[in-house]
């Protein structure tokens, strides 16, 4: 578990081969089935790896609580890829960490589904069936608060983001529920900062509804991205008809009918919410057969929608396949109105897990001088055989897009070793234009080790616009993060106050480090960076 191998990195590209490399990969062992949720990336550029593990016996006989049942797993890596800690947090059955947010101040929210009681690090009872477990925790794995959410149905967790005033959206999906409208549906928690709960919505429509992304949205407000076998729901009234509260609960209770007719076995439902949780607009886009939505982003434009489909051109797809299952994309505005639509193909079941949208300032002359552009779009997921054996089959693969959707080029990045099954969970772009994947890797299904690869793209690099020194939060009242922009193997950090006496020195490694600004007073002062390649940048810091 602690080695960080640093290798060659095997590449596969339709395309132009683009400049790219390893910087480091880090391989979890395991001796069992583990499952990698996702990766996060944290403001001063640290990694949190998060899924489910059965513990081994080794570290059962070192004292670590166990049930034999899978556990919360987080193992947080540094901007080098040397692990900084690890920690378990476990109930007396089984429970799966499912997403993680990064907050604002510095730690995680943890969401995900526990079917354990009261014991061990489970502080709160069941409520009958599989519940939410909700976990804050500070940015060193120790426990703030946790939260048990639930009916006597059975709730899991999907996904979790933090609002603009500190709080939080849990989105997950809830059976059979008697406030529901089909078999599944989807359930919105919102809580206040210290985990209160203060709303909560059920959409859904006839049939079963799971969602599978959730991202905040420009305005505040929140983008849902569903997976719906659903016909709608018919004779509801109003689009959306809240409930009395129970004497016991203290915030409203909502619910959405689901008002758009699905065109085939299973389509995308996109849902916009106000920064208050009220719908404001849905679509529906799907083919006559099956089309799963898998992940979201934000653009300059809008939204962009993507997922794998089975459909030809039918319904209103207007994107066809080629083989097996392909992925789609749409590209939404703001208002939720189509701006295209278009499909790719690995061969045979083409398996979306994330993507990430890169960003600049528009052009001098534009008009738009102050305003974001979309430029380029990167997809990451991986390929299953479904009945015959190619060579990047079970592979991880990205897949890059200019702002339009016109493939631009495609990688399969095999890192240190190969494995035989080898499947990602998660991608994200790094502000430097570095990429993080992270997925499972095994010779056989039921022992997947967690496999973490950082990849420099010399393509990608020169999209992203850097700056010398770059300072946040600015205004700041606790920590500022200081990023330098350019290459350097050491540098050096000065705090100064306003008549030039030096305040603070600190020594990095890294593009971005943690400042502590508690013990300053209310004013200006300077930061100024010196690296050994002989580089000054200098930026002003108030301090609140």
């Amino acid at each position: 578990m602690k080695k960080i191998y640093m290798s060659a990195l095997f590449l596969c590209a339709t395309a132009v081969l683009y400049s790219q490399n390893v910087l480091w990969q880090k391989d979890i062992k395991s001796s069992t089935q583990d499952f990698l949720s996702q990766v996060t990336t944290t403001i001063d550029g640290q990694y949190l790896i998060t899924g489910s593990s059965i513990q081994s016996s080794k570290l059962q006989a070192e004292g670590n609580k166990q049930n034999n049942g899978y556990d919360f797993h987080l193992v947080k890596l540094n901007q080098q890829g040397e692990e900084v800690w690890e920690k378990y947090f476990s109930g007396q059955n089984h429970d799966f960490l499912s997403a993680a947010v990064n907050t604002q101040e510095g730690g995680f929210l943890l969401a995900g589904t526990s079917y354990s009681g009261k014991g061990m690090d489970k502080k709160e009872d069941s409520k009958g069936g599989s519940d939410l477990w909700l976990i804050k925790i500070n940015e060193f794995g120790e426990e703030q608060w946790q939260k048990t959410l639930g009916t006597a149905s059975d709730e899991e967790a999907r996904t979790v983001i933090q609002t603009t005033d500190l709080g939080y959206f849990v989105a997950g999906n809830v059976q059979n529920s008697t406030k529901g409208f089909g078999s599944k549906d989807i359930w919105i928690i919102r809580l206040d900062k210290t985990g209160k709960q203060t709303s909560e919505l059920i959409l859904g429509g006839k049939g079963l509804d799971e969602v599978e992304k959730m991202i905040p949205t420009k305005d505040g407000g929140v983008l849902l991205g569903i997976y719906s076998r659903s016909s709608e729901v018919r004779g509801t009234g109003s689009m959306s008809n809240s409930q009395k509260s129970k004497p016991e609960n203290t915030y409203p209770i909502s619910r959405f009918a689901k008002t758009t007719t699905n065109e085939g076995e299973g389509d995308y439902w996109i849902i916009k919410l106000s920064k208050d949780g009220k719908v404001e607009w849905e679509k529906n886009y799907g083919g006559k057969a099956d089309d799963h939505l898998r992940t979201l982003a934000l653009t300059s434009t809008g939204y962009l929608i993507g997922g794998e489909s089975r459909s030809e051109r039918s319904g209103n797809k207007t994107a066809g396949i080629e083989e097996g299952t392909d992925l789609w994309l749409i590209s939404l505005n703001e208002r939720g109105e189509e701006l295209w639509q278009k499909s790719y193909n690995f061969k045979n079941r083409d398996v979306l897990m994330g993507m990430s949208v890169i960003s600049g300032m528009m052009e001098a002359g534009s008009g738009k001088s102050n305003e974001n552009t979309t430029k380029g779009i990167l997809l990451g997921g991986y390929t299953q055989a479904e009945g015959r054996i190619e060579s990047d089959d079970e592979t991880f693969w990205m897949l890059y897009l200019d702002q339009e959707g016109k493939e631009q080029w495609r990688k399969h990045v095999k890192g240190e070793s190969r494995k035989k099954e080898e499947r990602l969970s998660d991608i994200k772009l790094n502000r430097d234009g570095s990429i993080i994947l992270a997925g499972t890797s095994a010779e056989e299904l039921g022992k997947e080790n967690w496999k973490i690869v950082k990849l420099g793209d010399g393509q990608i690099d020169q999209l992203i616009e850097k700056q010398d020194i770059r300072v946040y939060p600015n205004p700041v009242s606790d920590y500022t993060y200081v990023e330098i922009g350019y290459e350097f193997k050491e540098a050096d950090i000065l705090l100064y106050d306003m008549s030039g006496k030096l305040l603070q020195q600190t020594k990095t490694k890294n593009k971005v480090t943690k400042i502590n600004t508690q013990p300053l007073i209310q004013g200006a002062y300077l930061i100024t960076i010196k690296t050994d390649t002989s580089k000054t940048a200098n930026a002003k810091l108030i301090k609140k």
